[in-house]
């Protein structure tokens, strides 16, 4: 890629970042086009957060960050405005910064992953879905099940006040959803996501026990958000039953124009 003086920088921001796919993905596109952008990973501190916000609204020629896990809701408290989806929320997955140095955030995995899933032709009406996590990209999903019309969803969480507050969110945003506590059992279930990191980067773990996802049929959709590797353990598992799978980077796929024209890049 040529880049000089006038690039214009656009991020994604995480730590641990390595396993993002998505500056492999959109550099291409910027160069093919002729844009000119760059976009890079950017792995910051926990501790360096609150000097990353300053430094990105003092930063004349960057434009925006996607953000990655852990920080979906840490940025919440540091931006200027929000949609009302990430305020519901209290999550974002994009962050625009305007030329006055104000910082906007939007809340997008759910509308990506949705997006993806009906790619393959999965009709999510009426349907009963159990997510595993409650942290800022399970959060977003699941509202956005709850917008395409789902019949139940179950929610587990390692944090069990995570879990309380998500269930709290959806109950009031969708009160004639069927809410479970817990993943208890698979049986019946739909559709299966992994919202959690679990998995990641040779990680061997699953997010649920053996014995719970030995209940997993071929009927049933799994997903997982985890880009790298492409098939964590946890979609092998699946596959090895005949399941339908969605792995991380089709999320990110899906995703990847509505993130850029939040940030007011253009991919295509």
């Amino acid at each position: 890629m040529k880049i000089t003086g006038t690039t214009i920088i656009v991020g994604i921001v995480g730590t641990p970042i390595v396993q993002v796919k998505m500056p492999a993905l959109v550099n291409p596109v910027f160069e093919a086009k002729g844009r000119d952008f760059v976009h890079i990973p950017i792995d910051v501190k926990p501790e360096g957060l609150k000097a990353f916000v300053e430094t990105m609204r003092n930063w004349l020629n960057f434009r925006g960050v996607v953000v990655t896990v852990p920080y979906k809701q840490a940025f919440v408290p540091y931006l200027d405005t929000l949609t009302d989806r990430a305020r519901v929320l209290n999550a974002v997955n994009v962050i625009r910064r305007d030329q006055d140095g104000t910082l906007h955030g939007d809340a997008q995995d759910g509308v990506g992953f949705v997006a993806a899933l009906g790619s393959k032709g999965v009709k999510l009406a009426g349907k009963r879905v159990a997510v595993v996590g409650a942290g800022g990209v399970a959060t977003a999903i699941s509202y956005s099940l709850g917008e395409a019309g789902v019949a139940e969803i179950a929610i587990q969480d390692v944090d069990a006040r995570k879990q309380d507050l998500l269930l709290s969110t959806l109950r009031k945003a969708f009160p004639s959803i069927a809410l479970k506590s817990g993943i208890a059992s698979v049986d019946g279930v739909d559709v299966l996501v992994n919202g959690t990191p679990v998995g990641m980067n040779g990680d061997p773990n699953l997010p649920l026990p053996v014995a719970v996802l030995a209940g997993l049929t071929s009927s049933t959709v799994v997903a997982d958000v985890v880009t790298m590797p492409a098939v964590t353990p946890f979609l092998q598992f699946a596959m090895d039953r005949g399941c339908l799978t969605q792995p991380g980077v089709d999320l990110a796929a899906a995703q990847l124009e509505t993130l850029h024209g939040f940030m007011n890049v253009p991919t295509v």
